[in-house]
């Protein structure tokens, strides 16, 4: 009997703060070093921080990545357990993102990536070479870590540890999800643990495509599978979501929490290589062998089994034929051994039931603990916010007053760091600390209802209301003043004073004036931010929060440098029909019951005049729904459709209820206005990532801001298709209710193009 205990981590770290990192990594081992661990494994270049970008193209980050190290093999850290730390190495001409694996004060073995990540939030390409070289050569340590550790070359590349009683290997994040992911060699090579240092950041509905690769690398192959990953605000418009986890045999046997204010959280499992005592049932077993071509089928018993890595695989036939032909890789031989003899008073990991959030509770913690990082990291006093009772304000609103939540339950529960950071940030003073979410909210949270004439009372009670529930110091402000002096100024200057379109005015002069109003918010906004704390003798600056969602900002429908100008975004990678889920979610589990009638209420910016016969509505100003919106989104983005394509596409999708030449002119109106607007994007707030088809240009959607708005030769394609198709209807496949009200059966990720409710609404 071969018992193994490891430890794999969730570490918040932060970029280029490398006593941060440091002091989380040694706590780390610590308690790994406690539980009893012989393995500890942390996440993707855990000494830099993953999100340093550019700033690893600097000799200064690599050259302070290498004296972390050798602080850390200085100490006694590294005795008597395995340690897999995440860095920048640069070889000859060359820099790699590697695995530096050390035991007993000796780096026994750097692994360098192999394919890296490329798309999306990732650019590890400009800053990385991946080794492309199935081998092992010597590094030469550089000279001050040589002379340190008594240590001049190690083995350098791709390969395996050796040890006396077991294999271990490292995979890099990106690599598990490759076509031909290096633990299906190794496992063949007899490695029973594979260790998966990752920088994976938080999307909405992702986490379960993380843990089915986890369970499948095990599944069919057998071994266990360790997975490290960083958790919090590194710096950017990430959040790194943690959930670090054990997978033993496609079973996951330890898992950390997605979403925590914690800066170090261990997870411990003790597992059995050789007699790896859970349930198995023979369907199970089907699978993993009909996975290797096998033929065996005992579909529907179920009875407890005996499952074990080394056994498992020389079970299977095929998978020892496979190894045997199977081309050699190089490994490293390690005269130690990590693991115990048969022990009782050793308890044995079993199989956990999956812990997974629903999207509203991923909206409510992942921003919520991104902006507890920034706010504690920024040296901010607090948080203002513009309120103005509608559905986008009131849910940053509501992710503030749950920040807020999380806060005071990390410091009942404890968490020393947490209790430090919100009495600093509160300026508790007299041995105080926060005890009362609502109370900590006064401190920390400024909201702001700034009305005009065009605003109705219902929102103005609406953010007066929401305010008290969470707790934040708000004010009520009328902005008719300074509109009205803008507007003399104007007509001083000019001599004509702009209408608004429902009173005779242009459209030209109807806009003019809603973006006045819009824009005096921004800055209004940023004055109190500034000034308030002095106002209430309290040090430091507040931050502004913006409040645009992701589909609004696809479409380009709000004023540049208005209220969604600010200094971060909480959700601005969140679609409007989530958002509308999480409010109806929050009314009840926040306990912020006016939520519920925010929600119900039409969305509208309260820009234009409320006539008998006229209230501004978004949809309306849009020309197209929110539901249609994600739709358009998901297209351009994920399926990377062109007009052409995106028509092709919806004339499917919607056409049991619209013709070829509506779905035409939809697709038209729709890629105007992203293109009319898509120079909105490039001064867009930082949002927290949280949809896959953001449109924010910085960092994840590139693309150029000057278009032809004709699009002549692809809407002159798109009239070609129509005239062929001359009345003709398509072949309609039978949708289920998720599809046609615009959510796919897989929760969201990897929608098609999912009809709306009205489509003809947006005509």
């Amino acid at each position: 009997m071969r018992l193994l205990k490891v430890a794999t981590c969730n570490l918040n770290q932060w970029a280029m703060d490398f006593d941060c990192n440091l002091n989380n990594i040694k706590e780390s081992i610590t308690r790994a070093k406690q539980s009893g661990a012989a393995i500890r494994l942390g996440p993707e270049l855990e000494i830099t921080g993953y999100g340093c970008e550019d700033h690893f193209l600097e000799l200064d980050t690599v050259a302070h990545a290498w004296e972390c190290l050798k602080d850390i093999l200085l100490g006694d850290w590294t005795d008597g357990i395995l340690c897999s730390f995440g860095m920048p190495v640069i070889r000859g001409s060359e820099r790699y993102n590697s695995q530096v694996l050390c035991l007993n004060r000796k780096i026994i073995m750097i692994r360098p990536k192999m394919w890296l990540a490329n798309d999306g939030n990732y650019r590890e390409l400009r800053w990385f070479t991946a080794w492309k070289h199935k081998e092992l050569v010597d590094f030469q340590l550089p000279s001050e870590i040589s002379t340190a550790l008594s240590q001049q070359t190690v083995p350098f590349g791709y390969g395996y540890i050796q040890f006396l009683d077991t294999a271990v290997a490292a995979e890099v994040c990106e690599e598990l999800y490759t076509p031909i992911p290096p633990h299906a060699e190794l496992a063949l090579h007899g490695v029973e643990v594979f260790m998966n240092a990752s920088g994976s950041h938080h999307q909405l509905r992702k986490l379960d495509l993380r843990l089915r690769s986890f369970i499948g690398a095990t599944h069919s192959r057998g071994g266990v599978y360790m997975y490290s990953n960083h958790q919090g605000c590194d710096g950017g418009r990430l959040y790194y979501d943690g959930c670090s986890c054990v997978v033993l045999n496609g079973d996951v046997v330890a898992q950390g929490s997605q979403f925590s204010l914690k800066d170090v959280e261990v997870v411990v499992a003790q597992i059995d290589l050789d007699a790896l005592t859970h349930l198995y049932t023979v369907k199970i077993l089907y699978v993993m062998v009909h996975a290797v071509a096998q033929a065996v089928s005992h579909d529907g018993l179920n009875f407890p089994m005996t499952g074990q890595v080394a056994s498992l695989r020389g079970s299977i036939s095929c998978f020892q034929e496979q190894a045997s032909c199977n081309p050699k890789v190089p490994s490293v031989a390690t005269p130690y051994k990590l693991c115990q003899p048969f022990n009782l008073q050793m308890p044995l990991s079993s199989p956990l039931e999956i812990r997974y959030h629903s999207p509203e509770e991923e909206i409510a913690f992942g921003p919520s603990c991104w902006m507890w990082d920034y706010l504690r990291r920024s040296g901010a006093s607090g948080f203002l916010l513009p309120l103005s009772g509608g559905a986008d304000s009131s849910s940053v609103a509501a992710i503030v007053g749950c920040m807020c939540q999380l806060v005071v339950k990390g410091v009942e529960n404890g968490d020393e760091q947490v209790k430090a950071d919100a009495i600093r940030i509160g300026h508790y003073t007299d041995g105080e600390f926060p005890t009362d979410s609502k109370e900590f909210a006064k401190r920390i949270f400024y909201t702001v209802f700034m009305g005009s004439e065009n605003s109705s009372e219902a929102t103005r009670m609406r953010a007066k209301v929401l305010a008290t529930e969470i707790g934040s110091w708000h004010l009520d402000v009328s902005i008719d003043g300074v509109v009205s002096a803008l507007l003399s100024l104007f007509q001083t200057l000019t001599g004509k004073r702009p209408r608004y379109k429902v009173d005779g005015g242009s459209n030209i002069e109807n806009l003019g004036l809603q973006n006045i109003q819009a824009r005096i918010r921004m800055v209004l906004a940023f004055m109190l931010a500034s000034l308030l704390p002095w106002v209430h003798n309290k040090p430091g600056f507040y931050l502004v929060l913006g409040s645009s969602n992701v589909d609004e900002g696809l479409r380009g429908y709000l004023t540049k440098y208005d209220c969604s100008s600010a200094d971060i975004n909480p959700i601005g990678s969140i679609s409007k029909q989530d958002l509308r889920r999480f409010l109806r979610w929050a009314a009840t589990h926040l306990g912020y019951a006016s939520l519920a009638e925010i929600e119900a209420a039409p969305p509208t910016a309260e820009l234009e005049p409320i006539r008998s016969n006229y209230s501004q509505l978004d949809e309306v100003d849009m020309g197209m729904t929110y539901e249609e919106l994600s739709v358009y989104g998901r297209l351009r983005k994920i399926f990377r459709c062109g007009p052409v394509s995106m028509f092709q596409n919806l004339c499917y999708k919607w056409g049991a209820s619209l013709s070829p030449a509506e779905v035409a002119d939809k697709v038209k109106h729709f890629f105007k206005y992203y293109s009319i607007n898509r120079h909105k994007m490039t001064v867009l707030t930082p949002s927290y990532h949280a949809e896959s088809y953001s449109p924010e240009d910085n960092r994840f959607d590139l693309r150029q801001f000057l278009y032809n708005v004709r699009w002549p030769y692809q809407f002159r394609k798109i009239d070609q298709l129509v005239r062929e198709f001359d009345g003709e209807k398509p072949a309609l496949a039978k949708l289920s209710d998720e599809e046609k009200v615009g959510v796919a059966s897989d929760g969201g990720m990897g929608v098609v193009a999912a009809g709306s409710d009205d489509p003809k609404a947006g005509l």
